[in-house]
């Protein structure tokens, strides 16, 4: 059976491609796909114990059984719709959004934008570059919606998450968050941004003058499970 494999941000760098497909027996699990690529690359083994594994757009642990067809996506920890999440190409509209979501119930409208900033750890920054898994990427991006809406008493959510080469000064990504006390507003949106950056599949490269490097992702929660391992495997910090 022939499944379709993708990789993305650092990952895609090591096995030199954005994809592949290529013949499985039938009843081979998400860790023969791990054992494939770790003989042909020896460079991805290191990076497997960070790794998270979606298959058909949902994680999947090594012993996941696959079928002829599937999606099969390796995931670095993350950097970074129709709905209440939306991924964009160009500038985002803060204040729109900000309008859009506002009622005359709400006495909060919480808002989070991370911004592009001109340096990372004493090296000059040029520009940014997003890429995403998108279609999974809006599924996690709606399920946090939903999340949100269910955990703490607000009313609305509006996430927002730009793809493409972003200037200094630009927003990357947006949160806004309205609900009648400003309380439940502020722990919203601090709980969203900090579960977006660890689970939502989107990654940044940093290009600076002396070249360019993905940034190092946030460890995927306990419950993900790694590329090797268990869940709670240590990953690499960001």
């Amino acid at each position: 059976m022939r499944v379709r494999v993708l990789f993305f941000g650092v990952l895609k760098d090591l096995a030199e491609k954005s994809s592949d497909s290529f013949d499985l027996p039938e009843g081979a699990l998400v860790r023969d796909v791990l054992a494939h690529y770790a003989s042909l690359c020896p460079g991805l083994t290191d990076a497997l114990g960070s790794v998270a594994v979606a298959v058909n757009h949902e994680y999947a642990g090594p012993e996941t059984a696959l079928k002829a067809n599937d999606e099969v996506a390796l995931l670095p920890p993350v950097s970074g719709g129709s709905g209440r999440s939306v991924i964009v190409r160009n500038a985002i509209d803060t204040q729109g959004v900000l309008q859009r979501i506002k009622r005359g119930e709400d006495g909060a409208a919480v808002m989070f934008e991370g911004v592009v900033r001109n340096q990372t750890r004493g090296r000059r920054t040029l520009y940014l570059d997003y890429e995403a898994y998108e279609e999974m990427a809006l599924q996690q991006m709606e399920e946090l919606a939903e999340g949100a809406l269910k955990q703490f008493q607000i009313r609305d959510v509006a996430l927002v998450h730009r793809l493409g080469r972003l200037e200094i000064g630009e927003t990357s990504v947006l949160i806004v968050v309205a609900s009648a006390h400003r309380t439940a507003a502020f722990d919203a949106c601090r709980w969203l941004i900090d579960t977006l950056k660890r689970t939502v599949p989107i990654w940044k490269k940093e290009y600076f003058e002396d070249g360019a490097v993905w940034a190092d992702g946030e460890p995927f929660p306990a419950k993900i499970h790694r590329a090797q391992g268990s869940p709670g495997a240590e990953g690499a910090s960001k």
